[in-house]
């Protein structure tokens, strides 16, 4: 794929030296119309638009909590501990303390998805890092990077996590934000393999092109090299993984809270509202409880997975 900054680059450089192009530079429009032609196939699939909105609508249940809800998700009545469902009342019914099922669950999209989005902006930044050292330096720059990265992969991401948080516990008096950066950390140190190998083969493939050779040969520098020719064009694959990352970063947030090691109490997730109703009291008495946080966990994971898959597609001439 084209990058639309090498063409007038390599030129302007050959101009200045009087220095023919090496190779075949693609021109700028090139470049342009392979992203445009992926925004077109995406244009064309119902799941992209199924996905998209389902995402604005828990990225606006995130930011702004109060367009939903007025109710305060900590309040508690006893009286109306276990309170079932109705369109007359608690629209999610009750959980056992007697707090709104409905307020804690849109309230709980908020760390939920903090965790991810976190999660997955550090895990791509620094697989993108050690990636594309690995693949354009190679040498012994790959060798060492490479095992560094085998050490990391071969510890699976959940087990590493539980192990880490059960090591290192969170206090339960911790401000929500240390809680989820701590998460985010194991996250992001677990997770980053999986990037640096995927952005290293996609550096190797783009490396041998003509118009890098032909900044190379117009002396240009390893840093424009890098960040001008190599990163645009080795960046496709990345985003259609860091995508669907997301719904799994999310996925295990909720699960490492669900143990009771991940986000702590004053803090709302879905995954520690998922453990407190998983019971088998509260199963058996308020199947609510463990439903609707359950159904948006779900559905979250769901449209971020679907929204990779379309992104995937789009960017794959094999599977247009």
């Amino acid at each position: 794929m084209a990058c639309w900054t090498r063409g007038s680059q390599v030129t302007e450089a050959a101009t200045e030296q009087s220095i023919a192009p090496v190779g075949d530079v693609p021109s700028a429009s090139a470049g342009r119309s392979e992203w445009s032609a992926a925004w077109v196939e995406l244009r064309r699939k119902p799941l992209f638009w199924v996905s998209a909105v389902l995402i604005v609508i828990f990225v606006a249940m995130a930011v702004a909590p109060q367009l939903f809800t007025h109710t305060d998700p900590r309040y508690a009545n006893l009286a109306d501990a276990f309170k079932k469902p109705s369109t007359h009342g608690p629209l999610f019914g009750m959980d056992r303390q007697g707090r709104s099922v409905y307020a804690r669950t849109i309230y709980g999209a908020r760390a939920s998805l903090s965790v991810g989005l976190l999660a997955t902006v550090a895990t791509t930044i620094l697989g993108m890092i050690m990636g594309l050292l690995a693949g354009f330096f190679g040498g012994w720059v790959d060798a060492i990077l490479q095992r560094i990265g085998e050490i990391f992969f071969t510890i699976p991401l959940l087990l590493g996590g539980i192990l880490f948080l059960y090591k290192f516990p969170t206090s339960v008096d911790a401000p929500l934000i240390v809680q989820v950066l701590k998460i985010v950390f194991v996250l992001a140190l677990l997770g980053w393999p999986n990037i640096a190998r995927l952005m290293r083969g996609a550096v190797l493939q783009v490396k041998p092109s003509d118009y890098v050779q032909a900044a190379k040969a117009l002396g240009a520098k390893p840093g424009r090299i890098i960040f001008s020719h190599i990163l645009p064009n080795a960046l496709a694959p990345v985003i259609v993984v860091a995508t669907i990352n997301l719904g799994v970063y999310i996925a295990a947030e909720a699960t490492l809270s669900f143990l009771g090691i991940g986000l702590q109490d004053p803090a709302i997730s879905w995954g520690s509202d998922i453990s407190d109703a998983s019971g088998l009291g509260e199963i058996t008495a308020a199947p609510h409880m463990l439903l609707f946080p359950s159904l948006f966990l779900s559905l979250t994971v769901l449209a971020f997975i679907l929204l990779g898959d379309a992104v995937r597609d789009a960017f794959d001439p094999k599977l247009r």
